[in-house]
């Protein structure tokens, strides 16, 4: 027998640990709830009830029942009922899904307000202006979200009335003036929708939750989930709950506050307050408020309590709380708390200040933070002098560098961006509607709000780096252009810089240093307290993770960097980079050869080069493995462009018969598909002594390094193999000159010899290939590729765009490994080899290796290692020990 369920839940049925059926919202509340704090009393409709109606188009049936009964009980808590013409109960409906999605979804303030209960309001407010403000709103907010109706028809009606009074923000309107505007709010809503406004407090309510449960499906919120990653099947829950008012008078605001700096990760109350102000004014930006610090001098008695009950949620979430309250008269009510998003550099200092202050484990640490968020904190910021004065100054609300056009909508922003070019989005402030502008740019400036705005709340959850609240710009949106206070005209188009950590725009763009945090890394040594949290947060996961990370790396320069970012050894050195440059013409040679003898003295002209490299690398990587991969691509890359070729010899009159010969040369190695043509192991078989003097030019350097008293350890890497055969063939041929090398030195050579598995049918047959092989290395570029029977360069510049917006793709096979196919074959391949060689050791040597949802899938394939670039390897250290410590993340997620 199935148990009833419950679609709704008072605030104090519910927890934390509900976060999926009540949404975080609703969950922090019911916590809030249970902790003692201040909260005005409600009920959360479930994101179970938002699935029904999704999915049916109805409510479900018990839940007016149940609406009924909740609102019932919270009438009683507070001794008033909803919208009595009296002293009338008015509510907050909001959206709450289970991970924030902040201003994606739909709000509506003071529900149950009519033409007769705002006569009560004003009566037991004793302000008349106070009522007919809050009336307003709520037909302003109920007439677009709930009825549909464009949003900047009200707008230009405020407009309209603060010129006609000559003022230049709401709050200077009269009663009278906000009574009036009501009213054409009301005839707005008739005119465009054919119905009045609906008085009845209860079918307002009915409607509003119907409105959020709607807005889950909306562009915004379909964008954000895309952007964010969400699943498109959570849903919503919706919170109800009893009106408080910040906007009752000077004693009275509303503020967002955070336990420590989102920005920076610093220690102490941050946050904004606006006085005299409902709901939603804080976030949205129209008005600009004054730092939370601010609120010690006007009210002293809640800034004491709101200090508290910050304390209280920091302590019991053992996380950076972002909380949002309202201070009624004097009285202090905390609203929301969530874990608050934060940037990159905010999220290492406060996990190490949270470990170091015994809040949280070592691990836990670990596990807050990430490797998409160590990356950019790698990122280059602007060199700066003290000649270069900003165009303005602003709250420096998302940090890091970026330079782009500037552009006023965002639409422009998407069409630039898509066609290459890095924008700046410029707006007076955001609203959620920005966001696929937001999301295209490179950047985000505002001339209104602060740390808590809608800009600097979503460009801090994107990474994108923001500048608010820069007063002295007037933006003119319309005139596509922005003015500085001394007068300086900016236009779309013309290139700005961006300072998101010294809160700055500049004209023009600034030249780029490296980042303290990238010095760290490579040198070990701490400069401040945000390096200082990376090392030490970087020493933890070595010491945690059970994959190794080792580097791609063709050049010595390549590997002592790679070391020095804590490379464990070359996981992929790709030979054929060695010929490019000046060394190109001995290929060609060799190409060019007619005879067996041509071609000899070609490869012996290549010998010492490739050696002199292959010695350089083991130098750097003394003691670690290096794999060497033998040439993959096919001959005809090393000559020039066939077309090119022919136009030349067309248009000469005397032709030079070196290019003749090249031309024929090209023509004979032309293939229709070079991609699966004569190339990897197939050319190694087909060009007489080509892998043979790779070989021993491996072998030689091995030789040279172990007389100058070096540890090396080179491993040869067969790349293309399809069938076991092949690979019994190359590596025969490898060790016969190892062989012929050990002899002629003296010296005992222990090379491994493996291969690479880069097509779907040697992943299938991976058992019979481990017989002939002492490793394997996954090339999942090319496996993603033959898989999924596409060219990257080619998909990408053609139908990727389309197949991510029609939701085909999530993300690109070729950033994150597509688990499904390409990562079966893996998985397949790991266990067939594994089954007849246990000891067979693993990798990755695909850029998927850097990335850090493939990495946390290699790990639980159980490979040895991932190589990916050395700019990636300490976000893929941390990474892999984020990957061992899967699933034991206790903290809200960001």
């Amino acid at each position: 027998m199935n148990t009833p369920r419950t679609y709704v839940y008072a605030f104090a049925e519910g927890s934390r640990d509900m976060a999926g059926l009540l949404g975080g919202k609703g969950a922090g509340l019911a916590e809030m709830t249970r902790l003692g704090l201040p909260v005005p009393p409600g009920f959360t409709v479930t994101t179970e009830a938002c699935k029904v109606y999704l999915a049916t188009g109805e409510e479900p049936p018990e839940l007016a029942v149940e609406l009924a009964r909740a609102l019932a009980g919270l009438e009683r808590a507070m001794g008033r009922d909803l919208g009595a013409p009296d002293d009338p109960l008015l509510v907050s409906v909001r959206s709450g899904a289970r991970f924030s999605m902040p201003g994606m979804m739909e709000t509506i303030l003071d529900i149950g307000l009519n033409d007769a209960s705002v006569h009560g309001l004003a009566k037991a407010s004793g302000q008349e202006r106070f009522a007919w403000d809050s009336y307003r709103r709520l037909v302003q907010m109920f007439g677009h979200t709930v009825m549909g109706v464009d949003g900047d028809l009200f707008q230009d009606a405020i407009a309209a009335h603060r010129a006609k009074r000559s003022v230049t923000v709401d709050q200077e309107l009269d009663a009278a003036e906000l009574a009036e505007l009501t009213e054409e709010f009301k005839g707005i809503i008739r005119r465009e929708t054919g119905e009045d406004f609906p008085q009845h407090p209860a079918e307002q309510l009915r409607r509003a939750i119907r409105a959020v449960f709607d807005s889950w499906n909306g562009e915004r919120a379909r964008v954000y989930r895309h952007r964010e990653h969400i699943p498109e099947d959570l849903g919503t829950a919706v919170n109800v709950q009893a009106m408080v008012f910040g906007n009752l008078g000077p004693d009275s605001g509303t503020g967002v506050a955070f336990t420590r700096d989102p920005a920076t990760g610093a220690r102490g109350m941050y946050g904004d307050y606006l006085s005299d102000a409902q709901g939603e004014d804080v976030v949205a930006g129209v008005r600009d408020a004054v730092p939370l610090a601010e609120l010690k001098r006007l009210d002293p008695r809640s800034y004491v309590e709101l200090g508290d009950h910050l304390r209280t949620l920091e302590n019991h979430y053992r996380d950076l709380c972002d909380v949002e309250f309202t201070v009624e008269r004097g009285r202090l009510w905390i609203l929301q708390t969530r874990v608050g998003k934060r940037t990159a550099q905010a999220a290492f200092r406060i996990a190490h200040d949270l470990r170091e202050e015994k809040a949280i484990t070592a691990d836990e640490a670990l596990v807050r933070v990430d490797g998409a968020e160590l990356t950019r904190l790698m990122f280059p910021r602007f060199d700066v002098r003290p000649t270069d004065a900003p165009l303005a100054h602003g709250v420096p609300a998302s940090p890091g560098a970026a330079v782009g056009v500037v552009v006023f909508d965002p639409a422009t922003a998407r069409r630039r961006a898509a066609d290459g070019e890095d924008v700046v989005l410029v707006r007076r402030e955001t609203t959620p509607d920005d966001l696929p502008g937001m999301i295209a740019a490179q950047a985000v400036l505002t001339s209104r709000g602060g740390k808590t705005s809608h800009a600097a709340v979503v460009a801090r959850g994107m990474g994108k780096v923001c500048v608010c609240g820069a007063e002295s710009l007037t933006v003119d949106v319309a005139g596509k252009r922005f003015t500085t206070d001394t007068g300086v005209v900016v236009r779309e188009g013309d290139t700005v810089s961006v300072d998101g950590t010294a809160g700055t725009v500049h004209l023009g763009a600034l030249p780029l240093t490296a980042s303290e945090v990238g010095r760290a890394l490579e040198t070990g040594e701490a400069t401040d307290e945000l390096t200082a949290a990376v090392l030490d947060t970087l020493a933890h996961a070595d010491a945690v993770r059970r994959l190794e990370v080792r580097a791609n790396a063709d050049t010595p320069e390549d590997a002592v960097r790679a070391r020095a970012l804590g490379a464990q050894g070359i996981g992929l050195c790709r030979t054929e980079h060695m010929f490019l440059g000046e060394r190109r013409a001995l290929v060609e040679a060799m190409i060019l050869a007619r005879d067996d003898t041509a071609r000899e003295r070609a490869l012996a002209a290549l010998l010492p080069l490739q050696r002199e490299d292959f010695t350089g690398i083991l130098k750097a990587m003394d003691g670690l493995p290096v794999t060497i991969r033998l040439i993959d691509p096919p001959l005809h890359e090393f000559l020039p462009d066939r077309t090119e070729l022919a136009v030349r010899l067309a248009r000469t009159e005397h032709p030079d018969p070196h290019d003749r010969e090249l031309l024929d040369a090209v023509e004979r190695t032309h293939e229709q598909n070079p991609m699966l043509g004569l190339r990897g192991v197939r050319l190694g078989l087909a060009v007489p002594g080509l892998m043979a003097m790779q070989v021993r030019a491996v072998a030689e350097a091995v030789v040279a390094r172990l007389r100058d008293g070096g540890r090396p350890r080179a491993e040869i890497m067969i790349p293309l193999v399809g069938t076991v055969e092949e690979l019994r063939l190359a590596r025969a041929e490898a060790e016969r000159v190892l062989a012929e090398v050990a002899a002629g030195t003296g010296t005992a050579l222990d090379c491994p010899i493996g291969t690479m598995i880069e097509l779907p049918r040697a992943a299938l047959t991976a058992g019979r290939i481990a017989e002939a092989a002492d490793f394997f290395s996954f090339g999942t570029n090319d496996l993603t590729q033959t898989t999924w029977g596409l060219s990257r360069d080619d998909a990408e510049a053609s139908f990727f765009p389309l197949y991510l917006d029609k939701g085909v793709f999530d993300v690109s096979p070729f950033e994150t490994i597509d688990q499904e196919g390409v990562g079966r074959l893996v998985e397949l391949a790991v266990q067939a080899a594994r089954t007849v060689n246990p000891g067979l050791e693993t990798g990755v040597c695909g850029e998927h290796g850097g990335d850090p949802a493939s990495i946390h899938f290699f790990h639980r394939a159980g490979l040895d290692y991932v190589s990916c670039s050395p700019f990636r390897l300490p976000a893929a250290r941390l990474e892999a020990a984020r990957a061992t410590l899967e699933g034991t993340e206790t903290s809200d997620s960001r």
